[in-house]
């Protein structure tokens, strides 16, 4: 009897969202970086074992936001919470409470969507660090089950995959069996592409850049990729190219490595730089980079 369940993972920015469902897939579908509000829009993992097929929607860390941007990728996490069957709240185990889980948890009472709390990174705390945040939570809301993990090194992953199941109700599948994301190889490029100017600026820079796919040509022993970074200064494109092209360099060959271990195949990437002022400010320019709620 075929079983499907679609779940939410929410939580605050940073927090180990998109490596939990990374390391629940098995694969990398999710860009990741130590920087806060990686995740921009709602990916969707999809994990099939025998008769059960999980549907994961990763999300955007749920914060203020600041700009049009921001209210986008909080929209996002929030509809997540709404359109799905169970809820599981990532907490990191050594962190406070902050309004972010408080605002999860009231949802949840509210809803009465089944929910799960995941208490992070357990690997760097200590056993009464853990036990702690257990009780602090276990007081804030009755979760169907508490799950103390490391997304990171994938321990307890499958213990709170096991908690999944009675979420799960007899349906036909979404998805195919063998389908793990429904992100389109160009969105998957252009995701790559961000964490690694995510991952080699350390600057502010790197929250006002956009990646598209200008050019995506697939020639079987070769796949073309012309992509366009947006910044929203002049002054930023110097820092993004670098002295020489030393930085766009490294991004472009960081980038090129993942992607062609995603596709299996070689990559020619071509990476160009452009300025748009403050796009993130503008409804329109946000839309048009992608991070629209509109079909």
């Amino acid at each position: 009897m075929k079983k499907t369940g679609f779940i939410a993972i929410v939580g605050r920015p940073n927090v180990g969202k998109s490596t939990l469902l990374n390391s629940i897939l098995g694969e990398k579908v999710a860009i990741v970086s130590s920087k806060p509000q990686t995740t921009r829009n709602r990916i969707i993992g999809i994990h099939t074992v025998g008769e059960n097929q999980y549907v994961f929607l990763d999300t955007p860390g749920i914060h203020s936001p600041k700009n049009s941007l921001g209210e986008y990728m909080v929209n996002a996490a929030n509809s997540s919470m709404k359109e799905a069957d169970a809820v599981i709240l990532v907490a990191d185990t050594g962190k406070d409470l902050t309004a972010v889980e408080e605002n999860v948890i009231a949802y949840l009472k509210k809803s009465g969507v089944p929910s799960i709390l995941a208490l992070n990174k357990i690997d760097m705390y200590r056993k009464e660090d853990i036990a702690a945040a257990l009780a602090k939570y276990s007081e804030k809301h009755d979760f169907n089950a508490f799950v103390p993990i490391s997304a990171k090194s994938g321990k307890n992953v499958s213990e709170l995959l096991s908690e999944c199941v009675p979420f799960l109700s007899e349906s036909e599948w979404f998805f195919p069996e063998d389908m793990v994301t429904d992100q389109p190889e160009r969105q998957l490029a252009s995701e790559i592409i961000r964490e690694k100017i995510l991952r080699t600026l350390n600057k502010e820079v790197p929250h006002g850049t956009a990646v598209v796919i200008e050019e995506f040509k697939d020639e079987k022993t070769l796949i073309r990729i012309r992509a366009e970074i947006f910044c929203e200064k002049a002054s930023h494109k110097g820092i993004i190219v670098g002295k020489n092209g030393a930085s766009l360099k490294l991004i472009g060959t960081y980038a090129r490595e993942d992607l062609e271990r995603l596709f299996g195949t070689k990559v020619f990437l071509d990476l160009w730089v452009k300025v748009k002022n403050n796009w993130r400010d503008s409804v329109g320019m946000v839309a048009n980079f992608g991070y629209s709620d509109k079909e």
